[in-house]
């Protein structure tokens, strides 16, 4: 007679799945190239997109302020991955852009995670893994890429 885990459990282990798979990401983005890469700037470069962002709307996707959004675009700008720019149909706004860097960071991002997404395979199996994954698609929204979990976090 099997035993059911503590409902508690369920949640440590989706977030340690989610932990391991993050932090695994970041230790081989780092042998890449980009050892100051953290999770939070994908959440934000994703934000930002191809087209670019002001600070406020990129607050306001992620659910924080705009200082708060404002000090993440400071510190990717530092980094290499952001650059601030006149927007060319409003130049009174500042737009927030994507350099070269930042794409090259988002676009090596996806190859890691199907690598991750492989490697996952090889240890579950495959069919139990695109189980595992259909099952996620049934209890969540749709939305796999709703972006505020900054704001999420820090309103915890």
């Amino acid at each position: 007679m099997s035993i059911d885990p503590p409902g508690f459990e369920l949640p440590l282990r989706l977030f340690l799945g989610f932990r391991v798979l993050i932090d695994d990401l970041h230790a081989e983005l780092a042998r890449q190239g980009h050892p100051h890469s953290r999770p939070m700037h994908g959440f934000v470069l994703q934000a930002i997109g191809a087209e670019g962002t002001t600070a406020v709307d990129l607050g306001r996707t992620l659910g924080v302020s705009k200082q708060a959004a404002g000090k993440t675009i400071d510190t990717l700008e530092r980094l290499g991955y952001v650059e601030r720019a006149r927007d060319a149909r409003d130049t009174r706004r500042k737009i927030v852009r994507l350099t070269p860097a930042g794409v090259d960071l988002l676009a090596r991002s996806a190859r890691v995670f199907d690598d991750l997404r492989a490697r996952w395979a090889a240890i579950i199996g495959p069919e139990r893994l695109r189980e595992l994954e259909a099952d996620l698609r049934r209890v969540t929204p749709a939305d796999v890429f709703r972006l505020d979990v900054p704001g999420w976090f820090g309103s915890s």
